[in-house]
């Protein structure tokens, strides 16, 4: 279903072209900052996608069937925000004019939940494109599970406007590959082939043929060379709308700074502003007026602004299709409000798992299985898979189908050795809204993933990681797939949530936890090693204290102060019970602390932090990760046995023996702590 305007007059274009690329030139000059490249050489074919086929409401940007648009090339977003401007969108002018200054809305790369109608923070190159494979996998998803014949409530396009840079990035192949092998034929990606970088063409390094690669990934893939020419570039989207068995890429030969007399087609042109000289060439070159500065001729403007009529036509065209729906399946339109609500049904954590001592040894990673086995069928939004590890990570969900191009309603999604394309199609999967995305892999290879879930924290996306094999202790794969430094990494991004569960029951407390948070990611931090059960009889603290971050697990003797606190996560907890029980016949009253998120514990109130781990007390950390970041984060009393090398091939508790964690060193260290305290003045 396009979106289609009155086919404008070809000099009516040529003027809304015009409007585009000088509000972008002049937002960049004035700032003294930007990118005025993208914008001079793509204006004719975002304006052929805007006016001719993209479907949007400005006046909703939050409409459920709005097609998505993905500007991935976010350096170029100063043409992003005229587009915004001019058809409607809540941005007045003046935002435009405070272009990358502080606390306006016209960011220096796009920032998703900022500015209305942006879709996605973009910004580092190939995110954008790969977070559009999550949006088209979201529509098919849903659509296979809400539509019904005659009732298509869920029916939209995702568009991408893509460069050289974003191509070049490896998440592009990975992406690309992935979507290709499933078919998704409502994903259209505009590629603005400009033969430049910022260090100069495209020849220096990116030379292979990039159609074929796309078409080897079984892309629909078209060609147009003059990139001003608005008719091709209409025509070829209509073709991409046709092909609903293949993604499409359209590869448009732009001219980088089209118009610059001086600066088009070089790298000059990508990354700062054109000059005041340059832009009056410009301008006078494309017959526009030197001043005013952000100048939009009436009649370009009153043609953009059509877009506000013709998107609440169709915004009430669908909310008429949505009643009808509603009055035959009303049940199902009460879910698909639901989930694309973000709320949750009731019940869903009703009656979780729970496990005790004689069901261990379990590893976390197979309580976490078992959890979602129940979350499944009670959660059909809950979608995702792994990165070829669904086995090892127990995260595949019995019953739920595999998500693929003969099975679109399955839940299961299978990644492929695509870590860094994973994280960021989750991503769009969640900024569409609808699902519950997850994916999982070892820890170690999250270090594939850090650049979209720095941007799921920033964009405040709700996105569930479950990494497994969580330390040395995974054994005998050896030091290149033994997490040292991934906690304290993970840890440092704002925003992200880290729990690193204890045992099984703690396990479900945390799943509790990433269901529930809307506001950002949380990472599960799970191990391939069996571990005791904490049986909730004797812990009953436990489904109270996790959400908090931290608690109380074990205490010293009733009404007696503790000498020295054990601090412990994830498996470490057992090590911490056991040397609490050896430090008791020796003298010395433990506290054992099990802190499974230092996050979320962080953010208690100072009062409740205090009754955890009272000042004054001594502080000993057990955990088999990098110590960096538990000294300044409780204190000057404190001792960490931790891992600050990286680990060895051996069985798994060889190996943590050889490091300390044993019962032995953590009380002759609990000892050497309490001297130290004693002995200072």
């Amino acid at each position: 279903m396009s979106h289609s305007a009155m086919i404008a007059p070809p000099e009516l274009d040529e003027l809304c072209v015009n409007t585009l690329r000088f509000l972008a030139v002049d937002s960049v000059q004035k700032a003294k900052s930007g990118h005025p490249g993208l914008p001079l050489g793509s204006a004719a074919m975002a304006y052929a996608l805007w006016d001719r086929s993209l479907k949007f409401n400005p006046r909703d940007p939050f409409w459920p069937d709005r097609d998505r648009f993905v500007l991935s090339a976010g350096h170029g977003c100063a043409l992003l925000y005229a587009l915004l401007h001019v058809t409607g969108f809540d941005l007045p002018l003046e935002e435009l004019e405070r272009f990358r200054q502080w606390g306006s809305r016209t960011p220096g790369h796009p920032e998703f939940g900022k500015t209305p109608g942006v879709e996605a923070t973009t910004g580092p190159l190939g995110q954008g494109l790969a977070n559009a494979v999550g949006m088209a996998i979201a529509e098919v998803a849903l659509a296979a599970r809400f539509n019904r014949p005659g009732h298509q409530i869920v029916d939209h396009f995702t568009y991408v406007l893509a460069s050289d840079g974003d191509l070049e990035e490896g998440i592009s192949s990975e992406a690309g590959s992935e979507v290709g092998h499933l078919r998704l034929g409502k994903l259209i990606v505009l590629y603005a082939d400009n033969h430049i970088t910022i260090e100069g063409s495209t020849e220096l390094a990116f030379t292979e043929d990039r159609t074929a690669r796309f078409a080897a990934f079984g892309w629909h893939v078209q060609r147009i060379e003059q990139s001003n020419d608005i008719d091709a570039v209409a025509v070829a989207l209509k073709a991409a709308r046709e092909e609903r068995d293949r993604p499409s890429l359209i590869a448009i030969r732009t001219h980088i700074g089209f118009g610059s007399p001086h600066k088009q087609d070089t790298a000059a042109a990508h990354g700062e502003p054109l000059g005041l000289e340059e832009v009056r060439l410009t301008k006078e070159g494309l017959g526009w007026p030197v001043e005013p500065l952000f100048h939009i001729p009436e009649e370009a403007l009153e043609h953009f602004r059509e877009a506000v009529a013709r998107g609440s036509t169709a915004q009430a065209e669908w909310e008429r299709r949505l009643g009808a729906y509603a009055e035959e399946y009303p049940d199902l339109a009460a879910e698909f409000q639901r989930v694309m609500h973000q709320q949750l049904p009731e019940g869903w954590d009703a009656n979780l798992p729970t496990f005790t001592a004689a069901e261990g040894p379990m590893a976390t990673r197979i309580a976490s299985g078992k959890t979602i086995t129940v979350l499944g069928p009670r959660l059909r939004e809950l979608m995702g898979g792994s990165a070829d590890l669904a086995p090892s990570t127990h995260t595949n969900m019995d019953g739920a189908g595999n998500f693929e191009p003969e099975n679109r309603a399955g839940r299961n999604m299978h990644f492929g050795i695509r870590e860094h394309a994973m994280g960021a199609i989750l991503n769009g999967m969640a900024v569409h809204r609808g699902l519950i995305p997850f994916g999982a892999t070892f820890l170690i290879f999250s270090d594939y993933m850090r650049p979209p879930m720095r941007l799921a924290a920033i964009n405040g996306l709700p996105v569930i990681y479950v990494f497994t094999h969580d330390s040395i202790a995974m054994g005998e794969d050896g030091p290149t797939h033994q997490p040292v430094e991934q906690l304290v990494g993970l840890r440092s991004i704002p925003g992200m949530v880290v729990i690193r569960p204890a045992d099984a029951n703690e396990t479900v407390a945390a799943w509790r936890i990433a269901i529930e948070r809307r506001d950002g990611p949380v990472a599960l931090v799970l191990t391939r090693q069996g571990l005791p059960v904490l049986d909730l009889a004797r812990y009953p603290g436990i489904p109270s204290g996790v959400p908090l971050g931290g608690y109380v697990l074990a205490d010293s003797p009733p009404g007696t102060r503790p000498d020295i606190i054990l601090i412990a996560t994830g498996s470490e907890v057992h090590l911490a019970l056991e040397s609490q029980d050896r430090l008791a016949t020796e003298g010395v009253r433990a506290r054992v602390a099990s802190l499974p998120s230092t996050d979320v514990f962080s953010m208690q109130p100072d009062r409740y932090r205090d009754e955890v781990l009272p000042p004054g007390v001594p502080l000993l950390v057990i955990e088999a990760g990098a110590s960096l970041g538990w000294r300044s984060y409780v204190g000057p009393q404190i001792a960490v046995i931790g891992v600050d090398t990286f680990g060895a091939s051996a069985p798994g508790p060889v190996v943590m023996q050889h490091y300390g964690f044993t019962v032995e060193n953590v009380c002759k260290q609990a000892h050497n702590l309490l001297r130290q305290v004693k002995e200072k003045p």
